[in-house]
C-alpha cells in the first residue's frame, strides 16, 4: 500500500486493503511455530468457559497478518523501523476477515536516500470493529530500486 516513493507520499493519505480470512490453519500452524499452546487459542473446549465462549487468534498472528495485508513495495521500502502503541482492541476468533487501515500519520527525512513514513494502522474485522491499533513505521527509499536491484534482492531471499 505504500506504492511511492518517499518524497511523494503526504500526510494523511489513505488506503484499505484486500481481505484475509483468519483460519483453523493459520492458529495451529502459529502454535506449531511459536510453541504458544496457551488453552484460549488450542482448546476449545477450554475457551467455551472463557470470556468469549469460544478461541481467540494469538494477537502475534494478528498483528503479523495485518502489516503484511499492507502489500509492500519491494523497490520502495528499504527496511521494517518499528512499532509504537500497540493495542489489541478486540477479539479475533477463527474465520473472522480483517483488512489493513493505514494512514501516513508522520514523515521525516532519514538521510539523503530515504525517509520514515509512520503510517497509523488498523486491523478491521468483517464487522468493521477496530481489533488492533499501532503506529507502525517503514524506512522508504526516495528514488526506487531498478528493476535489476530487485531481482537480485528477491533471489537472494
Amino acid at each position: 500500500m505504500l506504492d511511492m516513493p518517499y518524497g511523494e507520499l503526504k500526510l494523511g493519505q489513505q488506503r484499505v486493503s484486500h481481505g484475509r480470512t483468519i483460519t483453523e490453519t493459520d492458529v495451529v500452524n502459529f502454535c506449531m511455530l511459536t510453541g504458544n499452546w496457551l488453552e484460549l487459542h488450542a482448546n476449545a473446549e477450554f475457551a467455551k468457559k472463557t470470556l468469549y465462549g469460544q478461541r481467540l487468534v494469538q494477537g502475534g498472528l494478528i498483528f503479523v497478518i495485518v502489516n503484511a495485508l499492507l502489500g509492500f513495495e519491494h523497490s520502495l521500502i528499504e527496511a521494517f523501523y518499528g512499532v509504537d502503541k500497540l493495542r489489541f482492541i478486540k477479539p479475533t476468533f477463527i474465520n473472522d476477515t480483517l483488512y489493513a487501515h493505514t494512514e501516513i500519520i508522520g514523515l521525516r527525512d532519514k538521510g539523503e536516500q530515504h525517509g520514515v513514513a509512520t503510517l497509523l494502522l488498523r486491523g478491521v474485522n468483517q464487522r468493521d470493529e477496530t481489533v488492533l491499533s499501532c503506529e507502525f513505521s517503514l524506512l522508504v527509499r526516495r528514488i526506487p530500486l531498478q528493476d535489476k536491484q530487485v531481482h537480485t534482492l528477491r533471489e537472494a531471499t
